[in-house]
This record gives C-alpha cells, sequence and structure tokens, in this order.
C-alpha cells in the first residue's frame, strides 16, 4: 500500500530569514494575482486562457524586467508552482462535473505559503552541531532563503515529494510531504462500530455506548477573544498598534485551531485502533451550516438559533473528524463506510419503528415497543445497522484520505 502523509515542523527562523520568506511568499501572491489577472483580461476578450508553459514563458519576461525584477531576488520554482496551481485551479474553475468556484485574487497575510516541488533541491543536516561541538537543532536547507533551523518533533520516514512553508500565527512552518510503501496492513481488530456525531453532550457516540466529550474550545476561549476583538475595532485601522492587536487575535485563533486538532486526532487514534470497521452518516457539512439569513425578498427564519447551531457544528470540526478516521483506518487495515443519515435518530435499534415521537432530548424511548437507551447510542446503532447492510449488499461506501 502506498501512504502519502505530511510532517510539520516549526522553523526557528532568524530576522533576516522572516524579511527573505516574506518576500518569497510575497511574490508568489504576486504572481498569482498578476498571472490571474492576465487570465481574466483574456477571458474578458473572449480569447481562451493561457495553458501553463504560456503563464511561465509571462513569468520569464516579468523577472528579466526593471519592473518586476525584485522576483528574480526569490525563488523560482515556488512562482512556477503556483502558476501550475493556477492552471489547475482555471481547468477545475469550468468543469461541469467540479464543485469548485473561479479563482480569487489573494491577500497579504491570509494563507502565505509557497511550495518547493522539486526534493533535489531541498537539503537537510539532521545532527548539527556548534562550534563548541554541542549538539543544535536541525537544519532544512531552502533555495534562496539558505539554512533555517527547525524544531524536529517527529521522524520524516518516507521519501520526500515536495516542501511547503507557510506562515500562521507568527510563526513559519515547513511541511514535507512524504510517500512510502508499505504492506497491506491487516487490522488487529474484527469489530465494527456506527458513529453518531453531535455538538451538545458528545462530539462522537458509538454504537457499543461508548460516547466522547465534545470540543469547547471556541466555547472557553469565545470571551477572551471578543475582547481582543473588541480592543482591535477601537484603533486605527493599519497603525503598528492595529498590526499588533490583529497578530494577537491571530494566534488566539491558531490556539483555538490546534486545541481542535488535538482533540480529534486523540478521538480517531482511539477509534482506529480499537475497531475495524467505523460506520458514519454522510452528512453534507457545508449544506448544514449555510446561513439561514435569506434573502430581501425572503427573509429566514430563527436566523439566531441557526447560527448558534452552525457555531457549535464548525467547533466540533464533523469533516476533520471523518477525514482523520478515513486515512487512520485505511493506514490500519480498516474501513470507513457512510450511509444516508435519514431518520437515523427517530429509528428504533429493537423494533425498527419510526416515529418523531421516539425521542425525547437525551433519551430516547419508543412508543410502539418501550426500548429505551440514549438517544445517540441508538442513532449509532442504527448507523451502523446501515453499514453492515449495505457492506452485504456491495453498496458502502469507502473513505478515502482527502
Amino acid at each position: 500500500m502506498l501512504i502519502q502523509k505530511a510532517v510539520r515542523y516549526r522553523l526557528e527562523t532568524t530576522p533576516e530569514q522572516e524579511n527573505l520568506l516574506a518576500r518569497a511568499v510575497g511574490c508568489v501572491r504576486f504572481v498569482w494575482n498578476r498571472a490571474l489577472a492576465v487570465q481574466k483580461s483574456y477571458l474578458d476578450h473572449q480569447c481562451g486562457t493561457l495553458n501553463y508553459a504560456g503563464l511561465c514563458e509571462l513569468l520569464t519576461s516579468w523577472r528579466n524586467t526593471e519592473t518586476f525584477g525584485f522576483l528574480a531576488e526569490s525563488p523560482s520554482m515556488p512562482q512556477q508552482q503556483t502558476l501550475r496551481h493556477l492552471s489547475r485551479a482555471l481547468k477545475d474553475a469550468f468543469d461541469k462535473n467540479s464543485v469548485k468556484k473561479f479563482p480569487k485574487f489573494k491577500k497579504k497575510f491570509v494563507h502565505d505559503s509557497m511550495r518547493y516541488p522539486e526534493p533535489d533541491h531541498i537539503q537537510f543536516n539532521l545532527k548539527p552541531v556548534d562550534q563548541d561541538g554541542r549538539k543544535v537543532l536541525p537544519k532544512i536547507f531552502l533555495p534562496k532563503i539558505g539554512w533555517v533551523k527547525f524544531r524536529k518533533s517527529c521522524l520524516i520516514g518516507g521519501e520526500i515529494r515536495n516542501v511547503t512553508v507557510s506562515r500562521s500565527g507568527g510563526h513559519w512552518y515547513v511541511a514535507i510531504q512524504i510517500e512510502k510503501t508499505v504492506t497491506d496492513p491487516v487490522h488487529p481488530a474484527t469489530s465494527a462500530v456506527g458513529g453518531d456525531r453531535n455538538v451538545k453532550e458528545n462530539i462522537l457516540a458509538l454504537s457499543d455506548g461508548t460516547q466522547f466529550l465534545p470540543v469547547t474550545a471556541y466555547r472557553n476561549l469565545q470571551k477572551q477573544l471578543a475582547r481582543e476583538q473588541r480592543k482591535l475595532a477601537h484603533k486605527v485601522k493599519f497603525s503598528a498598534n492595529w498590526k499588533k492587536q490583529k497578530a494577537k487575535i491571530t494566534r488566539w485563533h491558531q490556539r483555538i485551531a490546534e486545541i481542535r486538532k488535538t482533540v480529534l486526532h486523540q478521538v480517531s487514534t482511539a477509534i482506529s485502533k480499537n475497531h475495524a470497521v467505523v460506520v458514519l452518516e454522510d452528512l453534507k457539512v457545508r449544506n448544514m451550516t449555510a446561513s439561514a439569513k435569506g434573502t430581501v425578498e425572503a427573509p429566514g427564519r430563527h436566523i439566531r438559533q441557526k447560527s448558534g447551531l452552525n457555531k457549535s457544528i464548525l467547533d466540533q470540526g464533523w469533516g476533520m473528524l471523518k477525514q482523520m478516521l478515513g486515512y487512520k483506518l485505511q493506514w490500519a487495515g480498516g474501513m470507513l463506510l457512510l450511509v444516508g443519515p435519514a431518520y437515523t435518530s427517530q429509528t428504533c435499534a429493537a423494533c425498527g419503528a419510526v416515529d418523531a415521537g421516539n425521542r425525547k432530548g437525551a433519551i430516547f424511548c419508543c412508543l410502539h415497543c418501550g426500548h429505551e437507551a440514549h438517544a445517540d447510542v441508538n442513532a449509532a446503532q442504527n448507523i451502523l445497522a446501515r453499514g453492515l447492510q449495505s457492506t452485504a449488499g456491495h453498496a458502502g461506501v469507502v473513505c478515502s484520505p482527502e
């Protein structure tokens, strides 16, 4: 089995290296925006679009001019790679079978990153020593940036395919995509469970009765975040103090995201190790968290309640949990199945009767046979039954890693 994964390390940059990285990602953003403007101009004049080779010729001409000569001071490979991404994005936008939209112009400080597609240009010094012979942090060599120290928190463990450098929360990170071939794994467990995702009492309830506490990172830090945002509103926009406060808020959001990711990793790892087959509802999270405001002609209803529900769903990270379970089960030799979510919370797991009155809050009480159980566990048992039935009929959907 071919395993593709990424390991992410935090870079320990010097002020000079931070300036070089900021200029490099700025050049990548400039190339994307200017190339996108050229493509939109071609489309407006009904001349089609330039292919990747044509965009590369434009990039070469830009790098050789005085006006855009600053592009030549930064590495060329990430600039070429962003043109490749733009060509792919335009192709997907015009694909009738794709749901992706037309690419947008990139903003400063929003998802700043650049990718080195050729691993041969990247070097490592994993056991460096200083002048006194003491061990120091390992280093990675980035073209036109130099040797940069990084915190090696785990082994690389595979053949390097590409390297992505990004900025998040005031720090720089390097993500190394690796690839390795292993023998087809056989899961040590033989059990199958169904899972019902929730937002209140638990993030996930399993059919065997196991329940995992919900993620409350955003809810716990919401007051502190609101206080910092009020401070930002009282400062002059784009002033020095405004930028400092903006960076502080960014760090709060990063902290919330890291807490959420840590909890989801713990939950998905525990489940994938103990169960060979996991069945989840095929929920359309994007549709479920859509705004209820509506339009001027047809305004929505219960907007405040729907907004609170959307916030809770997004805070739990349902989509991320499904993704983690998908690739972790595949790596362990297991399987993730997705089934239709209709009436799973109203169906009795004992007799199969469907009635909206069966569920009363957190308790499920069947009005037909008297079966009582935790409502989420009962729904998880129904999900498991549907998954096993679909597998028997060869209609199961396997969730592959994204």
